[in-house]
């Protein structure tokens, strides 16, 4: 067997839900919203398995969504791309990153990651043959840092994978710590993979600005978006891939030989969905932050030093001020003895982890909020 996936331990995503379902916790460790999704884009998916066609849709996905894609892009990030040539429609973000390391890397090739990091990446990297980097980011910021860079960078450089906004630290990169990238990649000639994933859900009037935009970046860039979290659909596994022609023949080899395609119903309601009008998102991206501001006022009331949330579905509170070293034994009797699973931020580092960071997911309910909350104040009376 493979030892990069055979060594794998079981991820903590899949340790605190198990136990979160053996003890009745509150669940706010993996990452998915209580909502259903919106239920005119659900409809158009039940109406499409019926009515429309569901034998193979064209690989690179179906024309309508590719330029729903194109259209959707330009309104809201100004880019301009050409749907025939430079949209690919893949079963999931995931399958899109392990396409595109396939197919931009060989054995040898160097990789910079940046850590905290979604638990994918790494054995992804290894198994395409790169040779990760790693660029440490720290609390409570993780900014990026020209000395950060200079010391990750090298010759060998040919991949950078950028997750922005950023799972787990619920940041977004500031424009001149994008400049600083993109002026990286293009003096080593490296390719950025953008996981974009986070796109929409941003929060206090932030707007996405894709690396892709940046000067020298347009044809050294693959861009990958998630309907899964536009729509909070995470279990449909809808992506969309962008780049120029010259990668994009080679991503698409890539996804011919791993799913070929995706759904044709899911793609027809997500093209839908892609379409509707911009108070759908400004609504979407509210109600999250509603929810956000709800469970970081709840936890500051409770005495928990948090750290800002500028995107995704998490926040983060900092265990250092509870006298708490070890984020991984923390969260075990957080979900143990008071009923609430959380994921230890340590478990996005590949090495150094950083130690006192617990992540928690508010796309949920008040009710379920409520109840982590009631639940939270027990282990602080005790700390107390």
């Amino acid at each position: 067997m493979n030892p990069i996936f055979a060594d794998l331990p079981t991820t903590v995503f899949e340790v605190m839900s198990a136990l979160a379902r053996e003890t009745g916790a509150v669940n706010l460790g993996q990452g998915f919203p209580d909502d259903p999704g919106p239920e005119d884009v659900r409809r158009k998916a039940a109406e499409a398995v019926v009515e429309g066609w569901n034998q193979y849709p064209p690989m690179m996905g179906l024309p309508a969504l590719r330029e729903a894609v194109a259209a959707h892009y330009s309104h809201w990030q100004g880019l301009s791309v050409d749907p025939a040539a430079e949209v690919m429609v893949t079963s999931g973000a995931t399958e899109a990153l392990a396409g595109a390391l396939m197919a931009l890397i060989e054995p040898g090739d160097e990789v910079v990651l940046f850590a905290p990091m979604y638990d994918a990446y790494l054995p992804l990297v290894r198994r395409a043959g790169g040779v990760p980097r790693m660029v440490r980011l720290t609390p409570p910021h993780f900014r990026l840092t020209e000395a950060a860079l200079a010391a990750a960078f090298s010759p060998r450089t040919r991949v950078v994978l950028l997750n922005n906004p950023l799972n787990p630290t619920a940041t977004v990169f500031p424009d001149e710590d994008l400049a600083l990238l993109a002026d990286f990649c293009c003096r080593h000639d490296a390719v950025a993979l953008c996981d974009e994933v986070w796109e929409h859900v941003m929060f206090d009037g932030r707007r996405h600005r894709p690396l892709m935009a940046l000067p020298g970046m347009r044809e050294r860039t693959v861009k990958i978006g998630s309907a899964g979290k536009i729509f909070s659909l995470t279990g449909w596994k809808v992506g969309f891939v962008l780049a120029a022609p010259p990668l994009m023949r080679v991503l698409a080899k890539a996804h011919q030989f791993l799913t070929f395609t995706t759904p044709p119903n899911l793609q027809t309601a997500v093209a839908y969905g892609l379409g509707k009008d911009d108070a759908y998102f400004e609504t979407m991206r509210a109600g999250l932050a509603r929810s956000r501001d709800r469970f970081t006022a709840g936890l500051a009331g409770l005495g928990f030093a948090v750290l800002p949330s500028a995107g995704t579905y998490f926040l983060n509170i900092d265990i250092a001020p509870l006298g708490e070293t070890d984020d991984v034994a923390f969260c075990e009797r957080l979900v143990r003895e008071h009923g609430v699973a959380a994921i230890p931020v340590s478990a996005f580092y590949a090495e150094d982890p950083v130690r006192n960071v617990v992540r928690f997911c508010f796309a949920k309910t008040d009710e379920t909020l409520d109840r982590a909350l009631d639940r939270l104040s027990g282990l602080m009376r005790r700390t107390v």
